[in-house]
């Protein structure tokens, strides 16, 4: 029996590189397993990811991560949902809420009960129900209770931190856990003559670094994966047309809301991302229907305070690979696809990639069964977050005058893909929504964005008539008062942050002037 330890190497840090390093660290026991990371100071990463999902404390917590202490290394904030502005109109604004709209009543969603209201001629804002929206919409920020009989338990939360803070936070947690990191480039790429296998990576000081598994985290370039091994493209574009970004910080303010926001632009969509120390903003644009130079004009033209550099291009294309495991390579992060951050996805699509890999991770041989399973939950997870990307552009009602660039009528008229068809067909039906088991975005999600942006079904769920009007009604109203009183005894943002996790060096001048 091989006694030999199983060699992976991870290429490539960043979030994607040091999230699969720590997750590894953390459950590989070295005596079966030797992990070596290597990475390059001259290769710069993307950082603009710095809103998350709620999975990323799922993540933390495995780890066992000091939360105060994670936040304040991270200039880290708490993040209840994201909110669109101007995304079906001009002048509209909904939150997509970490949470739902309100608590079932007899098992029903409330949301079923509030379509019978409407049908009814009873009209409220559906937000007034969500514990998370209303603490967005008031700045407001507490732990959820542990009692699910509390309406204060209706909702999770994610952060909103420094992306390259993050990552070298996870490399200190890693190597204090015996993690090996490698410092060196990457010059060339050795193939097993007989089957194809990626052999040994080449360092330019001349190092030759052998493996038996190799995770590709070289970001866009996907050096292993698609460079070396020619794994193809799925390319989106199509259906997500926006293919360049530009981010600048700027001084933080006294807007520090819970949360993220995503304003619809004349060729796009502007990020605001509030942090302890700055304020991080950006573009998303389609190079097909504006210039770079106008885009910076937007941006800087939507920022709040002093710019703390100049706008930074990306440039990207939506997809993802046809294959993310191949061979003895698996690609995670950027190397794997990439969807624009409108739903602050790629780092939740990094993490969930390395749980499935520590989940299906190959003995001395790779077992075709295991990659085979992990390409199948990496691609829906992929094709699930496009379908609900595609939702926002293509539910825009946006006239003429409104869309100066023929943008938004672009996006809202090309064909969506069939998954999303039939879904949004179910829902204007009946206001069902199905729940599947595997993939990101469970129905309130979908409720949030299809309501927000004026997408309304024609009936509802008939287990809502399962009392008479008058009693949905009071119920209604109850939980309603319940959700605004709740909100209202809570700190604001600002105040939790300051008395939990608030790093004094993080402070600005500026911001010592405002108080």
């Amino acid at each position: 029996m091989d006694t030999k330890p199983m060699r992976i190497i991870i290429l490539g840090g960043g979030t994607a590189g040091w999230m699969t390093a720590a997750g590894f660290a953390k459950t590989l026991r070295p005596e079966f397993f030797d992990v070596r990371l290597i990475e390059s100071e001259e290769i710069g990463t993307v950082g603009v990811g710095e809103a998350t999902l709620p999975q990323i404390k799922d993540f933390n917590d495995f780890l066992e991560i000091n939360e105060p202490e994670f936040m304040r290394e991270t200039n880290a904030t708490f993040k209840l949902g994201i909110e669109f502005r101007n995304w079906a109109r001009d002048g509209d604004s909904y939150v997509h809420p970490f949470g739902i709209h309100g608590q079932a009543i007899n098992g029903v969603p409330l949301f079923q009960y509030w379509l019978r209201a409407q049908q009814n001629g009873h009209v409220s804002n559906l937000e007034d129900y969500s514990f998370p929206i209303v603490a967005c919409r008031h700045d407001r920020f507490d732990f959820p209770s542990n009692d699910d009989r509390s309406v204060r338990s209706t909702f999770a939360y994610a952060y909103q931190f420094d992306a390259v803070l993050y990552a070298r936070f996870l490399r200190r947690w890693a190597e204090a856990r015996g993690l090996r990191r490698t410092e060196g480039k990457v010059v060339d790429v050795t193939l097993r003559p007989e089957d194809g296998f990626i052999q040994s990576l080449t360092l330019a000081s001349g190092e030759i670094v052998e493996g038996d598994l190799f995770i590709d985290c070289s970001g866009f370039r996907a050096l292993l994966i698609g460079e070396t091994l020619k794994v193809g493209w799925q390319d989106w574009t199509p259906w997500l047309p926006c293919d360049r970004a530009l981010a600048v910080p700027c001084d933080r303010t006294d807007d520090f809301p819970p949360y993220t926001r995503c304003t619809a632009q004349e060729a796009g969509w502007t990020w605001r991302i509030p942090l302890q120390h700055r304020t991080g903003n950006g573009y998303v644009f389609a190079s097909t229907f504006t210039t770079e130079e106008r885009a910076a004009e937007v941006l800087l033209g939507a920022i709040d305070a002093r710019a703390q550099a100049e706008p930074r291009l990306l440039k990207f294309q939506a997809g993802r690979r046809t294959t993310s495991w191949h061979k003895n390579c698996v690609a995670i992060g950027l190397a794997s696809g990439f969807l624009e951050p409108l739903e602050s996805t790629s780092i939740y699509l990094a993490q969930i990639a390395s749980d499935f890999l520590m989940r299906l991770f190959p003995g001395t041989t790779i077992d075709p069964k295991l990659t085979d399973e992990f390409n199948r939950k990496v691609d829906i997870e992929y094709d699930r977050v496009r379908d609900f990307l595609i939702l926002h552009y293509h539910a825009n009602q946006k006239p003429p005058e409104e869309d100066p660039t023929g943008f938004w009528r672009h996006v809202r008229e090309k064909a969506v893909p069939d998954t999303l068809k039939v879904r949004m067909e179910t829902f204007v039906r009946r206001g069902h929504i199905h729940r599947y088991r595997d993939g990101l975005f469970a129905p309130p999600s979908w409720v949030a964005v299809y309501t927000g942006q004026r997408v309304f079904p024609q009936s509802y769920d008939r287990q809502a008539d399962n009392m008479s009007l008058d009693i949905v009604l009071e119920k209604m109203a109850e939980m309603r008062e319940r959700v605004t009183v709740n909100v209202e005894s809570l700190p604001s943002h600002a105040e939790f942050l300051k008395s939990y996790c608030f790093d004094p060096s993080a402070t600005t001048t500026q911001e010592a002037v405002n108080g």
